[in-house]
């Protein structure tokens, strides 16, 4: 079982709006409005390809029906703690002639001291079967940014593997307790190593140094330039698909689902870099979170293209 937490969770308010543009009247064409909170897409894009997915963080006790059907309707176990509150919306706007898409996100609550104390009793019980935790997104304002470090301790001593995927103050802070598996995008790397990386092999040497330092493997999405999947031993430079895009929520999400579906099945980091990348090509071309089966993402498969790199 792999286990979700998300402790910043959204609505997702999709808007589309053709030919998008700031300080002039837009009309919308359509509106969606679904769960959303990066660790919640992972979750959905698990579910979609049949691994068993518990999911667990903070909802709003006042707006979590979308969420409650969500999980649901997609057979995700729902181990999320309800706070006072609503959960905050974050409004996502797609422009589907440029393919751009606009977030504003809104910040979202502020759980209590107690509660959080809560959050890391309810991930302990969680977890007790997982082979995979995934912690993952922005943190709610007030909340520490040693948090993800205080839950990859707690992780690891009950013999889990942590992927992590967040950035800037906690990332860095996190990295002291050496998550197994962090994916942060070329941006976020370029943050996180002060410098701008301009070619794969600066991106790869960067990733090295991650590898250095404890890090089992570091998946860096790159956009249209696809991504880079590095150990120890080895990096693979992953090829993206030419796919029509309707969304590129949820993408680097559905990345992290295909990985890690891919380690937990046993298979190398080639395999897996390439399962992640069929389900983000899918999940690119699919609106709502998640990706459209199993069925979809294993014909996609075949059409992705690795090369084998040298790590050093």
């Amino acid at each position: 079982m792999i286990v979700t937490v998300t402790i910043n969770p959204a609505i997702d308010e999709t808007v589309e709006i053709p030919s998008f543009a700031a300080g002039t009247v837009n009309r919308v064409a359509s509106i969606v409005r679904s769960p959303g909170g990066k660790g919640i897409n992972v979750a959905s894009a698990l579910a979609d390809y049949g691994v068993e997915v518990s999911t667990t963080g903070f909802l709003g006790e006042e707006n979590d029906q979308l969420f409650r059907s969500h999980f649901t309707e997609k057979g995700i176990q729902d181990r999320f703690l309800r706070i006072p509150g609503v959960t905050r919306t974050g409004i996502k706007i797609i422009d589907p002639v440029s393919g751009a898409t606009t977030d504003i996100n809104y910040p979202g609550l502020t759980p209590t001291g107690a509660e959080l104390e809560q959050l890391f009793d309810r991930v302990r019980e969680t977890a007790r079967n997982a082979n995979w935790v995934v912690l993952t997104g922005s943190l709610p304002p007030g909340v520490r940014v040693t948090i993800y470090a205080e839950l990859i301790e707690l992780l690891h001593g009950l013999g889990c593997k942590v992927a992590l995927d967040t950035s800037g103050e906690p990332l860095r802070a996190a990295m002291g307790a050496v998550p197994d598996l962090i994916k942060p995008n070329i941006h976020e790397l370029e943050e996180f190593a002060g410098r701008t990386l301009s070619s794969l092999a600066d991106i790869s040497q960067e990733a090295g140094k991650l590898t250095a330092q404890g890090v089992a493997i570091v998946a860096v999405s790159m956009g249209e330039q696809g991504a880079l999947i590095q150990d120890a031993g080895s990096a693979v430079r992953i090829y993206p698909l030419k796919v029509q895009v309707k969304s590129t929520v949820g993408a680097g999400d559905a990345m992290v689902a295909g990985i890690l579906a891919g380690l937990s099945s046993n298979l190398d980091i080639a395999e897996a870099g390439r399962l992640g990348a069929a389900f983000s090509s899918t999940a690119l071309s699919h609106t709502g979170p998640g990706i459209p089966g199993r069925e979809v993402v294993d014909q996609t498969l075949s059409k992705v293209r690795v090369e084998k790199l040298s790590s050093e």
